[in-house]
């Protein structure tokens, strides 16, 4: 049986984008529902907000830097969005978190000066706003660190970590230290649940503490706790006598996963409802305006009906955007008409890897206000949106978080006029 349910707006996609919208469209009193097929982009990416890293060099001042894209890139999403808009977003993101589930923990930074973080590789990399437990990793406060690995952890390895940070100048060595865990616990979420017992802590920092020797920073992947990294890090600083710090890994990000639970906790403090598994599987349409969105769960078929949507599923990466066998592109999600396509004859892929690819820059069509061109209803964040290159110019998070929060504040005012019409 088909269920039907009615709000004033409906967000599809969980990653930052989806999830700042929705958590910010029912802080403004909107009756407001996030669907999506799984979780976003937030347990992939780091859990830092890199607003712009490069430009094409290495920018340290990324409001600055924002400004300058935005005039000389009119194509891209921070030339609607705007400087002032994105450090506004940072602001309330770190409000957000502040007040957020887990005690104590809180993002720190702004858009006057970014981080250089160490990388799992040793490179480091461009963050404006970060979590605390980042915040004693930006290299120009590193004095003698020592990197920390552990057996279970494969994928990070702590002596590759410390010679290429050794390479860009900072005093560091790398360990592994013999902790050994349940398997089900090998990998950083499952050690982060450890890390979240203060007995487990104590135990981990009385082995490691030999083992620092002259440090006065100690890195570890990120894994210091998913329920309590504030009390994790502050702990483990007292035990050692030493700055910590946690190092980004590969997915799954538990700090990304932490910043998943703030934002989702907002929104449902908000008044907001999330529904998992519930992809976008149909939609209804009259003229420019969407009426309706078809999902499935679990075998239960719902349709969402409302005044307004916003469409934030992501790009290629997602799967939302793709090339048929035919090479044309598709927005899937809505059949919306995308932007950034090469013409017919003209290539859609370069053969060397780092070069810019041809197809980068593709997303769904808007106006200045993120509308899809050819609704009136439909207004489009994060990855789905044309123009940038993310990868390139570590713009993700810093896209995901300032489109989300202005979609909200498009379709805020469009609701407010809307409910005031029917009056």
């Amino acid at each position: 049986m088909n269920r039907r349910k009615r709000y004033d707006a409906v967000v599809i996609g969980a990653g930052t984008a989806g999830l700042v919208a929705g958590t910010r469209l029912a802080q403004s009193g909107a009756s407001v529902c996030v669907v999506a097929k799984g979780v976003g982009s937030t347990h992939l990416a780091p859990g830092t907000i890199d607003a712009l890293g490069y430009m094409p060099e290495r920018v340290q001042e990324p409001a600055t830097a924002i400004a300058r894209l935005a005039e000389a890139d009119p194509g891209h999403p921070y030339a609607s969005i705007g400087a002032e808009l994105v450090s506004e977003a940072a602001e309330w993101l770190i409000t957000t978190v502040a007040s957020g589930p887990a005690p104590g923990y809180r993002y720190v930074g702004n858009l006057e000066r970014n981080f250089l973080l160490p990388t799992a590789v040793g490179a480091l990399k461009p963050s404006a706003v970060i979590p605390e437990t980042f915040a004693a990793g930006d290299s120009s406060q590193l004095g003698r660190l020592v990197v920390v690995g552990l057996p279970a952890l494969r994928d990070f390895h702590p002596e590759l970590c410390a010679a290429n940070l050794q390479a860009a100048g900072v005093d560091a060595r790398g360990i592994t230290i013999d902790v050994s865990v349940d398997r089900a616990d090998s990998s950083t979420l499952g050690i982060s649940r450890l890390f979240d017992d203060p007995t487990w802590r104590t135990s981990f920092a009385a082995r490691l503490t030999p083992l620092v020797r002259a440090a006065d920073h100690v890195a570890l992947p990120a894994m210091l706790g998913l329920k309590d990294p504030h009390g994790a890090l502050h702990d483990l600083e007292n035990k050692l006598g030493r700055r910590v710090f946690e190092i980004s890994t590969l997915p799954p990000s538990v700090p990304g996963m932490r910043l998943y639970e703030i934002l989702s906790h907002a929104l449902r403090a908000a008044g907001g409802s999330l529904a998992f598994g519930a992809g976008v599987v149909a939609h209804e349409r009259d003229g420019e305006r969407i009426l309706s969105v078809d999902t499935e769960s679990a075998g239960s078929p719902t349709t969402y009906e409302a005044d307004a949507f916003v469409l934030a599923s992501g790009g290629f990466h997602s799967g939302a955007i793709t090339l048929d066998s035919h090479w044309l592109a598709h927005e899937l999600v809505l059949d919306l008409p995308l932007q950034g396509v090469p013409g017919k004859d003209e290539p859609r892929f370069s053969a060397a890897y780092f070069d810019e690819q041809p197809m980068a820059r593709v997303g769904v069509a808007v106006d200045a206000e993120q509308r899809a061109l050819g609704t009136s209803n439909v207004v489009v964040a994060g990855a789905s949106l044309p123009g940038a290159v993310p990868w390139r110019e570590a713009s993700g998070e810093g896209i995901a978080l300032s489109s989300g929060y202005r979609a909200a504040q498009v379709l805020a005012g469009q609701l407010s006029k809307r409910t005031e019409a029917l009056r």
